[in-house]
């Protein structure tokens, strides 16, 4: 095959290839760099044998993935000075605004479970429920038997779904005064605030979660909710999730975790919320997806 055919034929498949290391890597610059490391192995490969090209790509660009994510989980990561993990990626310093779009159209909640899920379980869920490849054509690509790789997906399903002690029914009214909670902070709408908290709200945050000049604990509606002009661009990264299978909320810049947000609720009002920023305790937070 010529390699301007094979190349144009790459290029139609480079977008869903972008697409799928982006859910498995969560950082464009990454997702980018192994979409390029597929293009070469191509390159070099015997292209007039391969019958599924489409198969092909995808296999290689999740194996890319795949040694990506075993890599960086065996690196240190070094921890800025605000003491919270930091992964490398200046795309988003050089196109925050392309990058925003990416993790809109993935979801901050979604990316930030994927992020706590295993290698081979984040490969393994991402082909088959978000990009509905076979478990027989996953299983060479995780190294493991088709039965085996079933359950890896199935572990991982359970990690990013889980499912709130509560009914539906109450977890649903919960979430929407949340998110009317974080629709008033993001505009700044005090009075929208007030609306939704008890008169006895209580404010907590561990130390790492708040200026240093800012009491841990702040009690009353009308102080909490003059607070809130302080959280106002925070609010922007906000996104509703089960915390510790509560709706709360989590505030991921980039897709990356940066503060968990859990609620109480009691009766029709929020009646106390925790903001958690240190590493260790968002570590143990129990974060899924809303159902």
């Amino acid at each position: 095959m010529e390699h301007d055919e094979l190349a144009a034929r790459f290029e139609g498949h480079r977008g869903r290839l972008r697409d799928l290391a982006y859910r498995m890597l969560g950082s464009p610059a990454e997702a980018e760099d192994a979409v390029q490391e597929t293009w070469l192995r191509l390159a070099r490969a015997d292209a007039d044998g391969v019958a599924n090209l489409g198969g092909w790509l995808t296999t290689v660009t999740s194996r890319v993935c795949l040694d990506l994510l075993r890599s960086r989980g065996a690196r240190r990561e070094e921890l800025t000075a605000d003491g919270v993990p930091e992964r490398a990626d200046t795309a988003a310093e050089a196109d925050p605004e392309g990058e925003a779009l990416l993790v809109d159209s993935v979801g901050r909640a979604l990316l930030v479970v994927l992020d706590r899920l295993a290698p081979a379980e984040r490969v393994a869920f991402v082909l088959h429920d978000m990009f509905a490849v076979p478990f027989d054509e996953i299983a060479p690509v995780v190294d493991r038997s088709t039965v085996t790789t079933k359950k890896l997906a199935s572990r991982a399903r359970r990690k990013v779904r889980g499912g709130g002690a509560a009914p539906q029914a109450e977890l649903a009214r919960h979430r929407r005064l949340v998110e009317a909670f974080l629709a008033a902070a993001r505009a700044g709408d005090i009075d929208g605030v007030l609306a939704v908290l008890a008169p006895d709200v209580v404010r907590r945050a561990d130390r790492a979660a708040i200026p240093g000049d800012r009491p841990t604990e702040v009690r009353g509606a009308g102080t909490v909710a003059r607070e809130i002009a302080a959280f106002g661009r925070a609010a922007g990264f906000a996104e509703p999730a089960l915390v510790d299978g509560a709706v709360g909320l989590v505030v991921a810049p980039y897709g990356r975790l940066r503060l968990a947000i859990a609620v109480t609720v009691a009766g029709d009002r929020i009646a106390a919320y925790e903001l958690v920023a240190d590493p260790d305790r968002l570590a143990r937070l129990d974060i899924t997806l809303l159902p």
